[in-house]
């Protein structure tokens, strides 16, 4: 079958698909840049939160190591009492 339309339908029609394509392809990458930015905000409040867990995790350690270690009075061991029947 021949294509009857005229040069200028097909042009015209050419451009309505070219411009539904430009228009997927802008949102597309508005999408991939809105999750980038989404995938580092993420990737930095990790760091942030990682290096304030290590740095308290420190603190402890530094803490326990430095503090005086208590005097565990030992309780004398108690004897069994055997009932008489």
């Amino acid at each position: 079958m021949a294509d009857t339309r005229t040069t200028s339908d097909r042009n015209a029609a050419r451009t309505r698909a070219q411009s539904h394509f430009t228009a997927s392809e802008q949102r597309d990458s508005l999408v991939k840049e809105m999750i980038e930015s989404e995938r580092a905000a993420v990737a930095a409040r990790t760091a942030k939160l990682r290096a304030l867990r290590l740095a308290k995790e420190e603190a402890d350690r530094i803490a326990a190591a430095n503090a005086p270690k208590p005097d565990v009075a030992l309780k004398p061991a108690r004897k069994g009492r055997i009932k008489s029947a």
